[in-house]
């Protein structure tokens, strides 16, 4: 299940950008490692209003490091092609999976081996939203 936001809006703000790596262990960021400002636009390469936020619900796809309430971020433009992550819909229920195509079979399969894949039959109305470009993770704490 998945909990289609809405479009991106391009916005005008930016971040400070570090010319460093930051190690597990936090350095001190001093002010002279300072690279230059950075658009969260441009990080992602946003172009809406090919893009669009998805929030995912549950752990199917955790071995690809999206986990349950993550947002991801999804280009329309894409061609979903074979070993790409995809919103797609079966029947009209929206899904995030990765697309695995060999001939002329479909399949959508999970990152968990707890959840078998997902064949498409003939008979089942597949829908390729748009193919996931990045994943966004809260890390604050829940209050």
């Amino acid at each position: 299940m998945t909990s289609i936001l809405g479009p991106l809006a391009c916005g005008q703000a930016t971040l400070a950008r570090y010319a460093f790596r930051v190690p597990a262990g936090f350095p001190s960021p001093a002010a002279d490692h300072l690279e230059q400002a950075l658009s969260l636009d441009e990080l992602f390469n946003l172009r809406a209003p090919h893009m669009y936020l998805v929030r995912i619900d549950g752990d199917s796809m955790q071995g690809a490091g999206i986990f349950d309430g993550d947002l991801v971020i999804v280009d329309r433009a894409l061609e979903a092609r074979h070993g790409h992550i995809v919103i797609a819909a079966v029947n009209g229920e929206p899904l995030c999976k990765r697309l695995q195509r060999a001939g002329s079979q479909v399949v959508l399969c999970s990152e968990n081996p707890r959840f078998p894949p997902r064949y498409i039959l003939e008979g089942d109305e597949l829908s390729i939203w748009g193919v996931v470009t990045f994943s966004v993770r809260s890390h604050a704490a829940s209050a």
